[in-house]
């Protein structure tokens, strides 16, 4: 071997060994591979909920960290939901991420997992003070959107603020959906004096039963100018019975989240108004935040992820096209 081959071969040697020693002094990369924050959301079937564990698998990957996502197969499953939650905190997790399906029933819970490893809450809220950080929607400002939405719908169909309305909440007890309901009943009354409330109903997790509890509504009450359907799965029932009853141009309704569904009502005048959440936000910032706490990093209590009210006029926006479109793959 010549002298210079003899330098060379020992200059890339060092090279190689120098790289190596880089590759193992990277505990980052490691340490964030090891980690495993799971994300329990209320229904895994629901296409709401699949945004949000669309925003948390993007975390997951851009984070490097592991992210098990769970949930039961409807939001009535209190039980199944407590189950998992119990589970999971078995696993030993950095940390865990939840949407409580009921507000009474997950604070025990809740409680009890905290002891053993740190809970970020999202979406909804618990009968618990152990959350590290909570995400979510301002739900009675989310109400209060919608009666403005509804409000504003039902001036422009008949020239004034003014006839029978009706608010339905699909389950009773659910801590966002009664925040809705506050937040709209109270700006009902506050704003739109001439909007009278005669039923304020609850379904029990089922679109069909948004269908029917509309379908019966209109049949007994032939003054009804206006709706709220307080989340995707009435909304999908309510506009249903409108589009089958070719009712748009009669009663107006503001229905809460979006899917393929609800967005087609919405073009076609079945639904007068959405009022649209930040799930995928709320997915991805609940793994990124619960990976700071797993960290001890500080983080902020309360995350306000924000709501817009989405209408046939403003749906083609870059902002709002974004909310109705979100990668969930």
């Amino acid at each position: 071997m010549s002298i210079v081959k003899s330098i060379l071969s020992r200059r890339a040697f060092t090279a190689l060994a120098g790289a190596a020693v880089i590759a193992t002094a990277m505990p980052v990369t490691s340490f964030a591979a090891d980690v495993t924050i799971p994300i329990i959301v209320k229904d895994t079937t629901s296409f709401y909920w699949q945004i949000v564990l669309a925003g948390a698998r993007k975390a997951g990957k851009d984070l490097g960290v592991n992210v098990p996502e769970l949930g039961a197969q409807a939001e009535s499953d209190i039980n199944g939901q407590i189950s998992i939650l119990e589970n999971a905190v078995a696993g030993k997790p950095a940390a865990i991420v939840i949407s409580p399906t009921e507000f009474k029933a997950l604070g025990k819970p809740i409680d009890e997992a905290a002891k053993s490893v740190p809970i970020i809450g999202i979406d909804s809220g618990a009968d618990s003070k152990a959350f590290k950080s909570f995400l979510t929607t301002d739900n009675v400002q989310g109400g209060r959107i919608a009666a403005d939405g509804l409000a504003a719908a039902i001036k422009e169909m008949t020239g004034k603020e003014e006839g029978d309305i009706v608010i339905l909440t699909n389950l009773p007890g659910v801590g966002s959906l009664e925040q809705r309901r506050e937040g709209f009943l109270d700006q009902i009354k506050t704003k739109y004096p001439g909007l009278k409330v005669i039923a304020d109903k609850y379904g029990d997790g089922q679109a069909t039963t948004g269908l029917n509890m509309m379908t019966d509504l209109i049949t007994a009450n032939p003054n009804l100018v206006g709706v709220f359907a307080s989340n995707l799965i009435l909304a999908q029932g309510v506009g249903q019975a409108i589009a089958e009853n070719k009712l748009g141009d009669k009663i107006k309704v503001i229905g809460f989240d979006s899917d393929d569904k609800t967005v087609g009502f919405l073009k076609d005048g079945a639904i007068a108004g959405l009022v649209v959440q930040d799930p995928y936000r709320m997915g991805y910032d609940g793994i990124k935040t619960a990976l700071a706490v797993s960290k001890g990093e500080k983080v902020p209590e309360n995350v306000d992820t924000g709501a817009n009210l989405v209408t046939k006029a403003n749906m083609a926006d870059p902002k709002i096209d974004a909310l109705l479109n979100p990668k969930i793959k």
